[in-house]
């Protein structure tokens, strides 16, 4: 009969387990949590003894979770957010809110809005630290596997168990290299310039490509790029040109001259996307609204101006 029992279970068992299975390693869940490995292990051999499982097994020069440790790990995560609400029951002080909060964005979203949110968390939670992760064409599922705690993109996935707001819509403008090119000036000019843009692997377009072959405007690519932070170095010193968000101007466009397309583009709206599992967690509400500050700050002008919180099956896309 084993020494524990369930009562000898707490957060910092549930913490080690979650990390060692994100690490698969002893040394990187020490480095997560910030203790040593011996620790890690004397923490592991409790936990062993209360669940009768190995959890954790030698394979090669690593360990691999066993099947039990992969069950428990979702369940664990729950127990700690569950723990994270009890704690924050009362009045909720930013100023002392410990976390790593895990936001999925990719690299418009990322450079334009995440730099002064970043800055706001130092001021008013000095004690969160941000991991940030691509969010890809993101799926309801990265929310609901504990994958992350909120998405940014444009493409927010749909569920009845997902919330989502828009922070703003942004607008396409054409880049270039002044010092090579001046900006084109009517259709004509636009369609015979050459092109850079974005093709995601394995084979997506971006959505505004589509929308102008939809609509009968073929331009020539001379360079495709596996995403936008690859596109700048082919417009600086040559003169070809690409149409991107204008926000991309925040990130590694800077420096390049940029003007309104002279042909219709789509607007890009932009969202924050949560799980209702998370909707009336404090910490959470009160980082949602820094991020709404920041993107009201970036989009700056009263025009951009969100709608109510709405779940994502009932949203545009």
């Amino acid at each position: 009969m084993s020494e524990f029992d369930a009562l000898d279970l707490d957060g910092r068992l549930l913490r080690l387990l979650v990390a060692v299975v994100d690490a698969g390693s002893i040394t990187g869940a020490a480095a997560t949590l910030g203790v040593t490995q011996s620790a890690v292990s004397h923490l592991l051999d409790k936990l062993r003894g209360i669940v009768g499982d190995p959890l954790f097994v030698k394979s090669g020069r690593g360990i691999r979770a066993t099947a039990r440790a992969h069950a428990l790990a979702p369940q664990a995560r729950e127990l700690l957010r569950e723990l994270q609400l009890f704690a924050a029951s009362g009045e909720f002080d930013p100023a002392q809110w410990r976390a790593t909060f895990v936001i999925a964005a990719n690299d418009l979203q990322r450079d334009a809005l995440l730099p002064g949110l970043v800055a706001r968390l130092r001021k008013g939670a000095p004690g969160v630290a941000l991991r940030v992760i691509p969010s890809n064409v993101p799926t309801a599922d990265m929310l609901r596997g504990e994958h992350c705690r909120l998405i940014i993109s444009p493409r927010p996935p749909q569920g009845a168990d997902i919330v989502q707001k828009k922070l703003f819509e942004d607008r396409y403008r054409v880049f270039y290299d002044a010092a090579r090119r001046t900006a084109p000036r009517n259709r004509a000019e636009y369609l015979a310039a050459d092109h850079v843009s974005v093709l995601y692997e394995p084979n997506r377009k971006l959505d505004l490509d589509a929308h102008l072959e939809a609509q009968g405007v073929h331009r020539r690519y001379v360079v495709l790029a596996p995403g936008f932070a690859g596109v700048p170095a082919f417009l600086r010193g040559s003169d070809l040109i690409a149409t991107a968000p204008s926000l991309q101007r925040f990130g590694p466009f800077q420096g390049l001259a940029n003007a309104p397309p002279p042909i219709p583009c789509p607007t890009l709206p932009m969202y924050m996307v949560w799980g209702r599992i998370d909707h009336d967690d404090p910490g959470h509400r009160w980082l949602r609204g820094e991020l709404e500050a920041v993107a009201k700050k970036v989009a700056g002008a009263e025009r951009f101006r969100a709608p109510p919180d709405a779940p994502a099956s009932n949203a545009e896309g």
